[in-house]
């Protein structure tokens, strides 16, 4: 059975990070919208102008456009045994595709990601991205050089406080109902990520396996009902 996670929380969740060493340790490819976006920018492709202000302002990219890239991805190779989204979906429009994209695949397994957003407005405000490849680097780690290139670190032009609490405003107002869009789900679990990014891991490796007892759950329930009469 692949391993479909899908990762929500708010800015600053610390999701990407937790994302990518998942994905590093499962050999499953780690699918992060911002990254592709952030990347588009830093090359200066057409995406990338065409919503270069938008990101800088904290606003969320429009839904066809986020839906494309993800439908793309997630229809190359790499993904059959199963891959990690961050970043995606952050609306219930994108939520409702990708359910549809999903159709004949094996079950999401959804984690939200819990943090106070007095700690996300800290963390934000402190969050450096390499002004060479564009990679985030990791939170609190207080180095000024990229582990991946060896660049310079700078402040993101999103993680301004003004931005940062627009951010926050947008998450609220559009990702957050995201949660209620999950939550029924056998396959649906919450993290605390205030702990230290070990604790976290640990907790998301627990509830990952937990999820998963619903995973196989879920997927045998479609079974039956793609083939009726068929016993689990």
């Amino acid at each position: 059975m692949a391993l479909n996670l899908l990762m929500l929380g708010p800015p600053g969740a610390g999701k990407g990070t937790q994302a990518e060493r998942f994905a590093r340790t499962r050999g499953i490819p780690k699918i992060s919208t911002g990254d592709i976006l952030r990347d588009a920018v830093h090359l200066g492709t057409d995406i990338g102008r065409r919503f270069k202000v938008t990101m800088d302002r904290g606003e969320l990219v429009n839904d066809e456009l986020m839906i494309g890239i993800v439908r793309e991805r997630l229809e190359r190779d790499d993904t059959a045994d199963g891959f990690v989204l961050d970043g995606f979906p952050r609306t219930v429009a994108q939520a409702s595709a990708l359910d549809t994209i999903m159709t004949g695949r094996d079950p999401l397994i959804v984690l939200d990601i819990v943090v106070p957003e007095a700690e996300l407005v800290r963390r934000l405000g402190t969050r450096m991205i390499c002004d060479n490849c564009g990679a985030n680097a990791p939170i609190g780690d207080g180095s000024s050089v990229c582990m991946r290139c060896g660049g310079r670190l700078v402040q993101r032009a999103d993680d301004n406080l003004t931005v940062v609490i627009e951010r926050l405003k947008v998450y609220h107002r559009q990702s957050e109902p995201l949660v209620e869009y999950y939550r029924v789900r056998p396959t649906f679990r919450s993290i605390d990520g205030a702990q230290p990014p070990d604790k976290v891991a640990a907790d998301l490796a627990a509830a990952i396996e937990a999820a998963g007892a619903g995973a196989v759950t879920l997927a045998k329930g479609v079974d039956r009902i793609a083939r009726p009469g068929v016993q689990p």
